[in-house]
């Protein structure tokens, strides 16, 4: 989900192409003599999805003294901070790779030990999977093959799904045959291990003690409600769950974060809620629905006002496009040539639930989501203004 994809330029790449809407873009044609050149002006504000808890506005409110339970009950209308139950969480690290390589490890499946200081390779052969150390063969398995530490932490090696390359990890590491081609990597690891290895990748460490607690009790509570793989694992470590880094990215403050609050979660009328974070609100969260189309409304995941999310750099700000530019990225939407984009319904932040585009040949709508999306914008938070000179 699109979080501190947010705060970190790393996360525009979980899912929205933000970066194209600053890049060169393309310039209208040289107009006719005396002919106006039209510049679309677009004022925004926030980055993110706009539902649940803004990071930026988290921080501000701990800048200012407020508690991590105050936070968090701030954001999700009508919770409380309660306990869960421990359990683990299963992360994807590698999808599709020929060749799992780890270190660290002290036995596999089988009763099979291991050296801790070698390297191992797990190929997929003839619908096995074969354990090597080097060229020689250790075993071969019909099934799914688990590789636990003796006390410290994993290695994978090579590039994982999050850009962590060489990553070390708590828990172990399970490979099994991937539904698509070769094999899939599978972090399993204890909830707050997981968080450990979750709240640095989401917010920066040097951020007061509040925030980050918000952003742990948060994270473990999202771990908790969602489902991203089915039977094979349960969070990307990427954007499209939560940014997972493992211990690479763990540091003193984050880790005192998780073990603060150590099993704590978001909850509303006793269970587990579905705590949706992102980067920047603009000032107001937005209602579920009003961004996520079809989908009911949530009781705590409705629009507040977020006074301190001013701190972000991302609170406000504007996008130029050329009429031409505006109209190649809007593509089918524009029926003949662009005329204008008018804002038809608002949400109550008031981020653009529908919009219609008017061309010299008719108009048609389209949602803020799409707009968002062809447009590269932060946030469906957005006006349009035609400008002619």
């Amino acid at each position: 989900m699109l979080r501190f994809a947010h705060i970190f330029p790393r996360a525009a790449a979980r899912s929205l192409a933000v970066c194209g809407v600053f890049g060169a873009m393309a310039l209208a044609a040289a107009p006719t003599a005396g002919a106006k050149t039209v510049t679309f002006v677009l004022r925004g504000a926030g980055f993110g999805h706009g539902i649940g808890m803004s990071q930026y506005g988290a921080e501000g409110y701990a800048e200012h003294g407020a508690g991590y339970r105050d936070i968090l009950t701030h954001y999700y209308s009508g919770t409380e901070v309660g306990q869960s139950s421990d359990q683990s969480i299963r992360v994807i690290l590698q999808q599709a790779v020929s060749a799992a390589k780890v270190a660290g490890v002290t036995q596999a499946s089988g009763g099979v030990s291991l050296n801790a200081s070698a390297t191992y390779a797990i190929k997929r052969s003839g619908g096995q999977l074969k354990l090597y150390h080097g060229s020689k063969l250790m075993k071969a398995y019909s099934g799914n093959v688990l590789l636990t530490p003796g006390g410290g932490t994993t290695r994978l090696l090579g590039t994982a799904m999050n850009g962590v390359s060489n990553g070390r990890y708590r828990g172990a590491l399970e490979v099994s045959a991937s539904p698509l081609r070769g094999m899939a990597v599978v972090n399993v690891l204890n909830l707050d291990d997981y968080v450990q290895g979750v709240v640095p990748g989401e917010v920066p460490s040097n951020w007061k003690p509040a925030a980050l607690r918000a952003q742990a009790v948060a994270a473990r509570s999202y771990a908790l409600t969602t489902d991203a793989g089915g039977s094979l694992f349960d969070q990307y470590p990427d954007t499209r769950s939560q940014m997972y880094r493992g211990v690479t990215a763990e540091t003193r403050a984050t880790n005192a974060a998780v073990q603060d609050t150590a099993g704590q979660v978001v909850k509303y009328k006793g269970r587990t809620a579905t705590t949706y974070f992102y980067s920047t609100s603009g000032g107001q969260t937005e209602n579920i629905e009003n961004v996520w189309y079809g989908t009911k409304p949530v009781p705590y995941l409705k629009s507040v006002v977020d006074p301190y999310d001013n701190i972000s750099p991302y609170h406000r700000w504007t996008v130029r496009f050329s009429r031409a530019a505006l109209q190649a990225r809007l593509g089918g939407y524009v029926k003949g040539k662009l005329k204008d984009v008018k804002v038809v319904k608002r949400g109550v932040s008031p981020r653009v639930i529908t919009a219609v585009v008017i061309g010299t040949r008719g108009s048609k709508s389209i949602t803020g989501v799409q707009l968002r999306t062809l447009l590269g914008l932060r946030d469906t938070w957005v006006s349009f203004k035609r400008v002619a000179r």
